[in-house]
């Protein structure tokens, strides 16, 4: 006999332990999340500590305007969304490189050993990161100056060098992620089924061609959810990599300089909530509308691949 009532309250009923075990976590999603979302108010009124977040008074879209008129806006909006595809295309690159090469070595211990350090670098801090940066290309004494002194060449000035840091920081992204990238890569791929390869073997194909034939395209959908969800971060730079590799260097913001780190300095040094918090959305915005636009697109070529 089928139930009567609503679908949802039928399936409360039903599987009400397994929404016991998920309100914890939707309870915290809300608390962290949703509710804060309510600070968005600020982008539209000219915030002061007397009359708080919803006493302050309202401004419209002034604080937008001001961000757009500062000069800064399209410098910043450039350089995070180039950045960002440069990253997102490098390290997907490589960690799909990486995990089809791993996948083929032999040796188990000689793997797990690769595995385990190209994860590592993913666990250091952007601090020590940039550390290794400042010391390896500093023009008193970075590893690399001293080795082209030693060559009897002249030290490169890396620190005023607009041109090198686009390098710099793509090289630093990869350093950082792409070992993370490989394991999920890896994982995807281990889980092929073992009957097409030897198939494969029967017929007589090369290792190209069964990584071509067979690997790639059975990892096709995680390529594509990865990349989906890594489009709705284009419009959010990674500020900890941003701030401290490039050591906040007012010679090179015209090329190092992301919405991230120019909010952050302009809250610290003009106090303007409204107008970072306008950043800030207009930001999110275009995040939001990228991944939407993404799916679209993804969802009329592989539907089976989009994300909703």
């Amino acid at each position: 006999m089928k139930e009567k009532g609503h679908p949802l309250l039928r399936d409360l009923r039903q599987n009400r332990v397994k929404w016991l075990m998920l309100l914890p976590a939707a309870i915290v999603v809300i608390l962290m999340c949703y509710i804060p979302m309510s600070g968005i108010v600020l982008a539209f009124k000219e915030y002061n500590y007397h009359d708080g977040v919803f006493g302050s008074p309202w401004v419209g879209f002034k604080n937008f305007q001001y961000f757009f008129q500062s000069g800064k806006a399209w410098t910043t909006t450039r350089n995070t969304i180039l950045y960002n595809i440069a990253f997102l295309c490098v390290n997907t690159f490589l960690q799909i490189v990486c995990a089809v090469l791993l996948s083929e070595l032999a040796g188990k211990k000689f793997k797990r050993f690769s595995q385990s350090v190209m994860f590592l670098p993913y666990f250091i801090s952007w601090v020590v990161v940039g550390a290794f940066v400042y010391n390896l290309f500093n023009y008193e004494f970075g590893a690399v100056n001293s080795l082209l002194k030693s060559l009897g060449m002249m030290p490169a000035d890396v620190y005023s060098n607009k041109g090198a840091w686009p390098l710099i920081l793509v090289a630093a992204s990869a350093f950082k992620n792409v070992g993370y990238g490989t394991v999920m890569y890896l994982a995807s791929i281990v889980n092929i089924d073992e009957q097409l390869f030897e198939a494969a073997d029967l017929d007589g194909a090369t290792m190209w061609q069964k990584i071509w034939h067979i690997t790639l395209p059975c990892i096709r959908p995680t390529i594509v959810i990865l990349f989906l969800l890594a489009i709705g971060t284009i419009m959010k730079g990674d500020f900890q990599m941003f701030w401290q590799v490039t050591g906040n260097n007012p010679m090179v913001l015209e090329v190092t300089d992301v919405i991230d780190t120019y909010v952050t300095r302009s809250l610290l040094t003009l106090q303007e909530f409204g107008m970072t918090s306008a950043a800030g959305l207009y930001q999110s915005s275009i995040s939001f509308v990228l991944v939407v636009l993404a799916n679209k697109i993804v969802k009329k070529v592989e539907p089976d691949y989009a994300l909703f």
